[in-house]
């Protein structure tokens, strides 16, 4: 299979998708990133439709890209209106790229229902439209809209209408599953029909309906697709585009086909990370090769195996794109687990089975009791270290105290009063706070931070509380997960208890512990 060119629309298509908006500077930010992994095309919008695309325009103008063809989007003429004075197409011709994308009818239905027009106007509309970017010197990308529908629906129009485009000198000619309900082997065998028909490189842009956006790509590629459209982790309208962050590391690593430089890819799990960050979307942990669970092991039968050999359960090394495997320990966890981590952490624990078998023993029934350390690994390696690193905790808690009072009309008053040794000396301590977890932070924090300075630096980023067992109501056991940064790493830590301070409190000195031990090393 030749080389496949790809072409990302992120930036228009993936601010389609619900809860997703950028600004230029964000859409600038994401373009630069995707010209350093090699893309071929950056479609950054559609200038036609709204201010904020044409500034982009504008501005992205000023970048030396060194990759990517920065492309913009649109739709052919309107029924009636002459080439040259449509707006669409003329804010195209603006907005100074040197590639297009426009996309026309191919389904009779939505010609006659949804444009109001003609099946020969709208022949019309694709050929003069595409011939009239071509006359400028652009690269045109006919975008055949609800293609496989249409071919379904009247095979002989939907033909004519990419011949249209064929026509009117399209560099290329994809092929839309715009409602995504297209089977993959329905993608194969309509690409065959159309490759007699059409002479020019053909492209596919798959939505994710019924969840095969990815895998009508890839089949679009085995049958001849030149250019696969999509977007960085599969944002987009409804359930999303097809996802190139699957899509990339498939072609290089299942295929063997080119797309982005091979070298590029370690940074795709960065890049895809990057992406949600600006964006403002959490990362899908469960995402295909980039998800921070996409090598993650809880099993002890796997990660036995995978101590002998990685690829007993894994399709990749994870390094090839940038990710990291991870074991988890949990209820479901061998011995095989521990000692995982053990090497993880340098710590030689070989001729100490045993005691791991007790470790093990130990860490099932605080699983039992509502600990979760799959999700809070700062806890589980300080747990590890008392077990068999002789590790010695650099604080320790002599007595507390919570006071809170409760006016009507006035804020809530937290005060917490803390004794604590801090190695050997005791440290008596008072915070107030907007609530008894925060008063506790404070406390804590201002018992520490004389001894040890590494806390001014650590910050809490979040903080979930889980009741256990709903049925029991107030007196229901709770699961408090702290997530604690200090610029450099974050970590998580978890504490479990009836009374949610208790457990707070477990969370937060765990929190401090690990990031003093980690501020160590």
């Amino acid at each position: 299979m030749a080389a496949v060119k790809i072409y990302d629309t992120t930036l228009r298509d993936g601010t389609q998708g619900e809860g997703i908006s950028l600004s230029v500077e964000d859409k600038i930010k994401i373009a630069l990133k995707l010209d350093a992994m090699g893309f071929h095309y950056i479609e950054g919008g559609w200038p036609g439709s709204n201010p904020k695309d044409m500034e982009f325009f504008r501005k992205i103008s000023r970048y030396n890209l060194t990759h990517a063809t920065i492309t913009a989007f649109g739709c052919t003429r309107k029924p009636g209106t002459a080439v040259e004075r449509d707006v669409n197409l003329n804010a195209i011709l603006q907005s100074g790229v040197k590639a297009a994308a426009i996309f026309g009818k191919s389904w009779d239905f939505h010609v006659t229902q949804a444009l109001n027009t003609t099946l020969e106007e709208n022949l019309a509309m694709i050929e003069q439209s595409v011939a009239y970017l071509k006359k400028h010197g652009l690269e045109v990308i006919y975008d055949a809209e609800h293609f496989f529908d249409g071919y379904k629906a009247n095979r002989e129009y939907a033909l004519a209408t990419v011949e249209a485009a064929q026509r009117g000198g399209a560099d290329t000619v994809v092929l839309c599953d715009t409602n995504g309900g297209t089977m993959p082997c329905e993608v194969q065998e309509i690409i065959a029909d159309v490759k007699t028909r059409i002479h020019r490189p053909l492209g596919i842009h798959a939505h994710n309906d019924c969840e095969l956006a990815v895998a009508n790509s890839m089949v679009a590629v085995r049958a001849g697709a030149a250019q696969v459209q999509g977007t960085v982790n599969g944002y987009g309208e409804r359930c999303g585009n097809a996802n190139l962050c699957s899509i990339i590391p498939n072609l290089a690593f299942k295929y063997n086909v080119t797309s982005i430089p091979r070298e590029n890819l370690v940074h795709l799990t960065e890049m895809s990370r990057y992406v949600s960050e600006v964006a403002n979307v959490n990362p899908n942990p469960h995402q295909p090769y980039v998800g921070a669970s996409a090598f993650a092991h809880k099993g002890g039968i796997h990660v036995s195996a995978l101590l002998k050999e990685a690829s007993t359960y894994e399709h990749i090394q994870p390094e090839q794109v940038g990710n990291k495997r991870r074991v988890l320990v949990s209820e479901l966890s061998g011995v095989s687990n521990l000692f995982y981590k053990y090497k993880e952490m340098n710590v030689n624990a070989d001729a100490q089975k045993p005691a791991a078998r007790r470790l093990l023993e130990e860490i099932k029934q605080l699983e039992n009791k509502g600990y979760q350390f799959e999700a809070a690994e700062g806890s589980f390696e300080l747990l590890m270290r008392k077990a068999f690193n002789g590790y010695r905790e650099p604080f320790s808690l002599e007595s507390m105290r919570i006071i809170m009072e409760l006016k009507e009309n006035q804020p809530v008053h937290s005060e917490a009063v803390i004794k604590m040794k801090v190695k050997d000396n005791v440290v008596h301590t008072a915070a107030e706070g907007n609530g008894p977890v925060n008063a506790l932070d404070n406390a804590l924090r201002k018992a520490l931070e004389e001894v040890y300075p590494a806390v001014k630096k650590m910050k809490l980023n979040d903080y979930k509380v889980r009741v256990l067992d709903e049925k029991a109501g107030t007196e229901s056991v709770v699961r408090v997960l702290i997530e604690t940064g200090d610029g450099k790493r974050s970590w998580s830590t978890v504490g479990v208890s009836t009374n949610i301070i208790e457990a707070s409190w477990q969370a937060l000195v765990d929190s401090m512990a690990y990031g003093l031990l980690k501020a160590e090393e």
